[in-house]
């Protein structure tokens, strides 16, 4: 009868790789740095007819596969990316494949405001699940709901601490400091914001007749002569919030400060920005942005690096920075 030979027992350990899609390759290596690892190679490419080609340039077998990438820019691509990425992982016999998902896609289109609409933030959701992947970390969604679409675990982060830290670092006043949702949507996360500056809140209320187009009809709440921090979770063409900015103003805003997880920065967005009047707009590096103006860039790296690494060993995601924030 065979006996057990102890040098030939499987000794099973784990192994995390880290990987960069292609739409903001310096958040992933700033993450790699703060989790002490080098990125992890692998070949990403197009056809000349613009299909999407991946391959792991080194074995995966039993590894956590963790691929940061952000759904912007060219935003068809870059989904594509992560979705036959996720499909090459679970075909090499990755363990887990884990997709940081700096930006979430699509995320706006989250439910039917008219008829015959898709809802099209839980068809990307069901694509990414069919690709193979296992867990989501991402960052400040449009709507935290959208985490419902998804069967799998789906972990929130919040930029909301980095912008406290930010505004507090700085030495405002708060007794002439008020946070100023851009509308009622909003008006939960401004209230956080308000709660960590320790300063008051004010809501806009507006209509809007079409996409990236809105109008302010009245402000719910104290502005007049005060310092205004406007914040929400992205800027696109930035037309509609230069037009808030300008109706603030003319309502006695003071000094205005942009703040915004996301900047996507569409057209125009950035030359509206600088000429509106703004003292400065901040945004996340979630989305590569390169400064300019009154254009200024912080950090989630440190954010992502404690996500993964919390995941990785299996440890309360909920307590790293922005976990208790997540909306």
């Amino acid at each position: 009868m065979p006996t057990h030979d102890p040098k030939k027992a499987l000794c099973v350990s784990k192994s995390l790789r880290l990987f960069s899609g292609s739409s903001n390759r310096p958040l992933a290596e700033k993450i790699a740095q703060g989790l002490g690892v080098e990125l992890a190679p692998i070949t990403l490419e197009q056809f000349a007819n613009g299909e999407i080609y991946a391959r792991y340039d080194e074995t995966i077998r039993g590894a956590d596969v963790f691929f940061v990438q952000s759904v912007s820019g060219r935003v068809n691509d870059m989904l594509m990316e992560v979705l036959i990425a996720a499909d090459a992982a679970m075909r090499a016999s990755a363990r887990s494949v884990t997709a940081v998902i700096t930006h979430y896609g699509y995320a706006r289109q989250d439910r039917k405001a008219g008829p015959r609409e898709p809802i099209t933030a839980r068809l990307v959701a069901d694509l990414l699940e069919t690709s193979g992947i296992d867990r989501i970390i991402t960052l400040d969604l449009h709507q935290g709901q959208i985490q419902g679409f998804f069967d799998i675990p789906v972990n929130h982060l919040s930029a909301l601490p980095l912008f406290a830290d930010y505004y507090n670092d700085m030495g405002l006043d708060t007794e002439n400091l008020v946070v100023v949702s851009p509308d009622v949507g909003r008006a939960k996360a401004a209230k956080k914001l308000s709660d960590m500056l320790g300063c008051s809140l004010a809501i806009a209320h507006k209509g809007r007749p079409r996409h990236n187009a809105a109008e302010v009809m009245g402000i719910i709440g104290d502005i007049d002569g005060k310092t205004c921090i406007i914040n929400d979770d992205m800027i696109d063409t930035a037309g509609t919030l230069c037009a808030s900015v300008r109706e603030l103003k003319k309502m006695g805003a003071g000094d205005i400060y942009v703040c915004a997880t996301h900047g996507i920065f569409s057209g125009p967005a950035i030359e509206r920005l600088n000429d509106a009047p703004i003292v400065e707009c901040v945004v996340t590096d979630a989305i590569a942005v390169e400064c300019a103006g009154k254009i200024k860039t912080i950090t989630v790296a440190d954010e992502f690096a404690n996500a993964i690494s919390a995941v990785y060993n299996e440890q309360s995601v909920s307590k790293i920075v922005g976990g208790d924030f997540a909306l």
